[in-house]
């Protein structure tokens, strides 16, 4: 009995209803012209910190979604690099880092490259630098052979997953991949926004390697997105999107794996997500201006290079409160050393003490109009 869409006679001749779709797409293609025509009038160094910021938030969430924790700063000093961006205080990071940045920036700043099963393996190569997932072997940079059984897709922790389906039986994967392949490097009329929705189901359907298929699924997303708009600058987090609203992404992959090829359900919901990413651009801006802002203020101010590093950290959300003792760990100087570097903002007008609520004390930034 026929349990999944990969099993229908007709698979893989998609569809859907354009017309309910239209209002939706675009509303939508009306906001990512805004939002693009906003950050690309901002001066050259604002749209590098919107597009590092962005890019950073694109690979730790997309990571995040499959249970995967990468250090924020470690991704961010990747990507600059990587960009030839000279922001200062640069955190070296691990090869599984470097890996999925390398992935990412691949799918972003080369979009108009064809996308090939080599291009995929070694993509995927990227993600598993060790050959290892965890403590387990995978097959890298070739598709998955099932020796383990049928591949699942599966969310939850450890000991409690779900299922949300199976994918296509390993034997049929280069056929599978093939037409996939095809279709992508090929051109129709379809709005590239629904292809990049489209894409992402029938890549995270076919699920054609043993792990790594969400994140390469969503890259391919960033891919024609960034196709979309014909700019490899990104000022705006698919990911982080789904991320937010991971639950309800199981849910309606599950739904869609489980009735017909009519995936305008699907479609709507991808468009709504992205949306609602673009909508989210808003609070990016505001910090890109908010931290443009500040070193304005203060270019006259003699700072040196840890009290330029924290403060770059704490305009960029700096998790938890900031302590003398936070601050000699993540500049590596003495506690004396860090106490003379906050001391020397506050008289600076730049830091100021909290409120007490704790053992330690602790310190925040100044507001203009403090």
């Amino acid at each position: 009995m026929r349990r999944y869409i990969h099993e229908l006679p007709d698979w893989p001749d998609f569809r859907w209803d354009q017309k309910k779709l239209a209002a939706a797409l675009t509303a939508l293609r009306h906001r990512q012209g805004r939002v693009v025509g906003r950050m690309e009038s901002l001066g050259f160094s604002l749209r590098a910190e919107a597009t590092l910021r962005t890019l950073t938030l694109d690979v730790v969430k997309s990571s995040e979604i499959e249970g995967e924790i990468l250090d924020y700063d470690q991704v961010r000093s990747s990507i600059a690099r990587r960009l030839g961006m000279g922001i200062g205080g640069l955190a070296p990071a691990d090869r599984r880092v470097e890996g999925v940045v390398e992935m990412m920036l691949d799918a972003t700043q080369n979009y108009s490259a064809p996308l090939t099963a080599e291009r995929l393996f070694g993509w995927h190569a990227s993600l598993f630098p060790t050959g290892y997932n965890g403590m387990s072997k995978i097959a890298i940079g070739r598709w998955r052979d099932d020796s383990r059984g049928p591949m699942q897709v599966v969310s939850g922790a450890f000991g409690r997953e779900r299922v949300h389906f199976e994918a296509p039986a390993a034997k049929r994967l280069k056929k599978e991949m093939a037409a996939f392949l095809k279709w992508f490097d090929g051109t129709d009329q379809t709005d590239l926004v629904l292809r990049a929705g489209l894409a992402h189901l029938w890549f995270v359907t076919i699920h054609p390697f043993d792990d790594g298929n969400g994140r390469i699924a969503r890259a391919i997303s960033d891919w024609i997105l960034a196709k979309s708009e014909n700019s490899p600058q990104r000022f705006y987090s698919m990911s982080a999107q789904i991320r937010l609203e991971r639950d309800v992404y199981y849910d309606i992959l599950e739904q869609t794996q489980k009735a017909t090829l009519d995936i305008t359900a699907w479609l709507a919901w991808f468009l709504g997500c992205l949306d609602r990413a673009l909508a989210a651009t808003e609070t990016t801006l505001a910090s890109v201006l908010r931290k443009a802002r500040f070193w304005d203020r203060h270019r006259g101010t003699p700072i040196n290079d840890r009290q330029r590093l924290m403060l770059n950290k704490m305009l960029d959300g700096l998790e938890g409160k900031l302590t003398s003792s936070k601050w000699a760990k993540l500049t590596k100087c003495s506690q004396d050393t860090a106490h003379r570097d906050i001391q020397d903002l506050i008289e600076h007008g730049i830091l100021r003490k909290d409120l007490a609520g704790g053992r330690s004390t602790s310190y925040s930034l100044r507001e203009s109009n403090e």
